[in-house]
């Protein structure tokens, strides 16, 4: 009997290992087994006191996509935007902002074509000072801080819904709130555009 006890317990840690390789192999398998490379254009919408500070504006970049787990993508995305600030006492006239994203999206069956997404944003703004300004000299005043460049980190969320596709095209809306974690207050921004994204294998 404890001979057979023995082969029964050697028979089942036999099958979890062939059955945990097996898992591996399928995690292989989908991991990077599709890559997608997309443009956006669409603007964004600062909130709290970014709502007093700057306008509206027009954001365009690239976001590659790629498959990760089972209806899990990983995503990258970086995006630039160029601002315009609203008081006058402002000695410039905008500030350059290139956002990174990494985060990853989530294609849960029940909500599709919907999928929801979040992750970790970096920011990197500089103001846009003309030749003869002299940083050191505004640097106290509103907005002169941004002369020696800012980099800030926060979060995202978004809605990406798919609203049309053909062969290895497909065309798309973005809906994605970002948090940046600035001091003594944070920073938020809504971003609102459009998509068109093509397989690469």
């Amino acid at each position: 009997m404890g001979k057979l006890k023995n082969i029964l317990l050697m028979v089942a840690g036999f099958a979890l290992a062939a059955f945990g390789q097996e898992d591996s192999v399928k995690v292989e398998d989908i991991a990077f087994s599709k890559a997608y490379l997309a443009i956006e254009g669409g603007e964004v919408y600062p909130f709290g006191d970014l709502n007093d500070a700057t306008y509206n504006t027009l954001y365009g970049g690239l976001n590659f996509r790629y498959s990760y787990w089972e209806n899990v993508d990983g995503v990258v995305m970086f995006h630039y935007a160029y601002f315009k600030p609203r008081p006058d006492v402002v000695p410039y006239d905008g500030v350059h902002q290139a956002s990174g994203k990494l985060g990853m999206d989530w294609r849960w069956p029940a909500i599709s074509p919907i999928v929801i997404g979040g992750g970790f944003a970096c920011n990197w703004t500089r103001a846009d000072l003309d030749d003869d300004v002299d940083k050191d000299a505004i640097y106290n005043m509103p907005g002169g801080t941004l002369g020696d460049n800012e980099t800030e980190f926060g979060w995202y969320a978004r809605l990406n819904l798919k609203v049309w596709s053909f062969k290895d095209f497909q065309v798309g809306f973005n809906l994605m709130w970002e948090e940046i974690w600035t001091l003594p207050k944070r920073s938020n921004m809504l971003y609102a555009g459009l998509y068109v994204e093509r397989k690469l294998w």
